[in-house]
């Protein structure tokens, strides 16, 4: 299925916000997510399902300022 992530099209196979964030290499990162526009807990990302069109966001802590 086709979801937005970070603001680039991407074609992906997880059912799961879970299952697409290990998709995409981010399955051990420490990041934030938000699923069209709200936040998705640490705990929820195994349950929270992903459909066609959907809008991902992941964001990681930077260091420095």
């Amino acid at each position: 299925m086709k979801i937005e992530v970070n603001g680039a099209v991407r074609d992906v196979q997880g059912a799961t916000v879970a299952g697409v964030l290990a998709e995409l290499g981010w399955g051990e990162a420490r990041v934030a997510i938000a699923l069209n526009g709200a936040f998705v807990p640490k705990a929820a990302r195994a349950t929270m399902a992903v459909t066609e069109g959907d809008r991902l966001e992941v964001l990681a802590p930077m260091q420095g300022g």
